[in-house]
């Protein structure tokens, strides 16, 4: 049973990949303006992002290490430091978005302005890291983002055509403004497959020592929690494209984006959507800084687990709290955390090579898997991952330029 409780790993990284305020805005962008027709493009990041993170749980469940440690292990220390700088930047802008999505909740709330709550959300989550065993940080966000089922509930209320949500998740042209649309898809896919997601995720496996025995469970884990959350997302997407689309609202504001769970559930429904953000865009802020310091302390090898006490590895320590701290700062310096939302996703989807490419070579690497290479089906599926990233990469600024807005 203990091996199964596992599964929430699964949960808080596929909220984390689907339902935070990267996510959140670009997928209410999307249904503003293209109804459900970019649904394709959230199953697509569903199985992308499973596949990703079975083969990096898998590589730590195996090898009993994790992805950084074979990346730079594999490909050398110069090799590594081009992956390094570049989650490291785009990190940096997503953790930021992330505080900055708190603090816009936090502001529709109570009408104090977001910039004064940014070194206040960034002080509790340095409180939550400093006292809390990585089961505690793990599971706590994943049961307080279980919130973010009120989407489902506003979805199902709207009453929309399930056969054409469904017709919508086979890849179709846009009928107009070519650019915003595949703009649009590019930045969610950056939003639903982050590098940083392998690096949190091979982490946890070694936090909670996997062993070859849990790659049965490292499979549902990843399937469950991936499936979840891009359910979750593929119903943000319904609810705007029955809330915003009709109305000719584009979702450019936080406000615009609280419609989607006003409109069809009430005040209760405001109320939900400010909760579903702080407590997504939280659990999603304990990733990615999590996932920094894990980068920066394997690279470097430095002592590090999320388990020990802070004395017993300093520096990882010093790492995740000046991460939260610059963070916060951007936000605190007047960033507007929906326009670096934007940039930062279709940064995210820029960076994605240095990542999959290395973890294709790794996984087909029998002195690393042994017996646990991949099999023909996901080499197909990380195949398929590693030309759209590239594609994503080559595309990503051209897009950023015709189709930003």
């Amino acid at each position: 049973m203990k091996k199964w409780a596992e599964v929430a790993l699964g949960l808080v990284t596929g909220i984390g990949g689907f339902l935070e305020i990267g996510s959140i805005a670009t997928t209410a962008q999307a249904g503003a303006e293209f109804g459900v027709q970019l649904a394709w493009v959230l199953l697509l990041g569903t199985v992308g992002l499973a596949f990703l993170m079975e083969m990096s749980g898998r590589l730590a469940a195996v090898s009993r290490r994790t992805f950084v440690d074979q990346l730079r292990e594999r490909f050398g220390i110069r090799f590594f430091m081009a992956p390094l700088a570049a989650m490291l930047v785009v990190s940096l802008l997503v953790i930021a978005s992330e505080i900055g999505g708190i603090c816009l909740a936090l502001e529709l709330a109570t009408g104090i302005g977001l910039r004064w709550w940014a070194l206040a959300a960034a002080f509790v989550g340095w409180l939550l890291l400093w006292r809390g065993t990585f089961e505690i940080v793990e599971q706590g966000t994943a049961a307080i983002g279980l919130v973010s089922l009120a989407f489902l509930v506003a979805a199902i209320k709207l009453h929309p055509s399930w056969r054409h949500v469904a017709a919508a998740l086979v890849p179709s042209a846009p009928h107009h403004d070519r650019s915003r649309y595949w703009y649009l898809a590019v930045s969610i896919m950056g939003a639903s497959i982050s590098p940083y997601l392998a690096v949190f995720y091979s982490s946890g496996a070694i936090e909670d020592e996997w062993t070859a025995e849990y790659i049965g469970v490292n499979r549902v884990t990843s399937a469950l929690g991936n499936f979840f959350g891009g359910g979750l997302a593929v119903m943000v997407l319904v609810c705007a494209a029955m809330v915003l689309a009709p109305r000719h609202i584009k979702a450019d504001s936080f406000e615009h984006i609280s419609f989607l769970l006003a409109t069809p559930l009430g005040r209760s429904g405001t109320a939900l959507f400010i909760a579903t953000v702080c407590a997504t865009c939280f659990g999603a802020t304990m990733e990615i800084v999590l996932s920094m310091a894990y980068l920066l302390a394997q690279g470097f090898g430095w002592a590090w687990s999320q388990n020990l006490k802070p004395v017993k590895d300093a520096r990882f320590t010093v790492a995740w709290g000046v991460v939260l701290l610059v963070a916060a700062a951007i936000i605190v310096a007047g960033a507007d955390p929906l326009k670096l939302t934007n940039i930062s996703m279709v940064a995210t989807a820029a960076s994605l090579p240095l990542t999959i490419v290395p973890l294709v070579v790794l996984m087909n690497d029998r002195g690393v898997m042994a017996k646990y290479t991949n099999g023909w089906v996901s080499n197909v599926a990380v195949g398929v991952l590693a030309i759209l990233s590239i594609a994503l990469c080559v595309a990503a600024l051209p897009l950023q330029i015709l189709g930003g807005g």
